[in-house]
């Protein structure tokens, strides 16, 4: 990484860029050379913030100003993406903010508008650079637990919805824009899967938003289980509130948690535990330290990724579009299968 400098280019000054894209360059040492935003003076902001030297008056000054040694890091919501990639100049790297559209349809129209403009596109789908995560491939690679039996994404928090206004009213929410990250993730532990088999779910409480928690089965055979339950609504205090992802093999297993998610905004320090079974030995669970967490760190894996392809060092990113695109295929199936519901009972005799 240290032969031409590979600068990023910011499109969007908004929460996410604050809390988790900006943090995770800097903790990183990324050059970003500069930010636009519709909202000038957010980009000013977070300019002053994390020293980028050049606010731009708009995405055109931006690109005008460019050489060919620059990603785009477009942190927009999805209804703006197209027009984005659309004047960003051909052949260009850019890392698009996830979900890669509302519906497949949206995510299909993203994905050719890159192909048209022979760009290296790459979709923020960060959950599965998170340090944790990473560690637990190792081990998975080195054969510590032996053959994958049981993954398990389990999220059981309140989460204040308010801070992000524009989800209200959005047709489809907690999936497309929650456990979106966990379907990707089980996907980048198992591959795609053979079929899915979902429900999300409405609280009285929260009726503006189209769903608050989920329930999935990934199906990839009757050998293993994947399944992810999630729950936003929890609203009664924190003590009780878990976020974990627990990955079993054949000769041991991991229990990884998601401290952020706990009595969010404030959060928890995340833990890393496993256990492994060794002929002639009493098994214990023993705990890992392990250094970074989610927000901001895994952001610093999704950019990383974007760098080494554009050098040449990689073919490309793992987080690739097409990748990406297969994500939300999942995603489709997951509603389709919320929609179509059960098999009725009354057509059991």
């Amino acid at each position: 990484m240290n032969e031409r400098a590979v600068d990023i280019c910011m499109i969007g000054a908004g929460g996410i860029v604050n809390d988790a894209h900006l943090p995770a360059y800097r903790i990183a040492g990324f050059n970003v050379k500069g930010i636009v935003d519709r909202n000038h003076q957010k980009a000013v902001v977070l300019a002053g913030k994390f020293n980028i030297p050049k606010v731009y008056d708009s995405l055109d000054a931006m690109v005008a100003d460019q050489d060919e040694h620059v990603i785009y890091d477009c942190a927009l919501p999805a209804s703006e993406i197209v027009g984005v990639l659309q004047e960003l100049p051909d052949a260009a790297t850019v890392l698009i903010q996830k979900p890669m559209g509302e519906r497949i349809e949206d995510a299909r129209i993203i994905r050719d508008t890159a192909h048209a403009k022979n760009m290296r596109a790459g979709v923020n789908f960060q959950l599965r650079f998170a340090p944790s995560v990473l560690e637990a491939k190792k081990m998975i690679h080195n054969g510590q637990i032996g053959t994958l039996t049981d993954i398990e994404i389990y999220v059981n928090v309140y989460t204040p919805w308010d801070r992000w206004s524009f989800l209200f009213g959005k047709p489809r929410m907690e999936i497309n824009y929650h456990s979106i990250h966990y379907i990707d993730l089980m996907r980048s532990f198992l591959g795609n899967p053979s079929s899915i088999y979902a429900k999300t779910f409405r609280h009285p409480d929260a009726l503006q938003l189209a769903s608050v928690k989920s329930s999935m089965i990934m199906d990839y055979g009757d050998l293993i289980r994947a399944t992810i339950h999630t729950n936003h609504h929890h609203d009664f205090g924190y003590q009780h509130q878990k976020s974990y992802i627990k990955i079993e093999g054949t000769k041991g297993a991991i229990k990884m948690s998601l401290g952020a998610l706990i009595n969010y905004p404030h959060g928890i320090p995340d833990t890393f535990e496993y256990i492994t079974i060794i002929p002639g030995t009493v098994p214990e669970w023993k705990s890992k330290k392990i250094e970074g967490s989610w927000f901001p760190h895994a952001f610093i894996g999704t950019m990383e990724q974007m760098m080494l392809a554009k050098k040449g060092m990689i073919e490309q990113p793992e987080h690739h579009i097409e990748d990406a695109y297969d994500t939300m295929r999942c995603v489709e199936a997951a509603y389709i299968s919320s929609e179509q519901g059960g098999v009725s009972l009354s057509s059991i005799r």
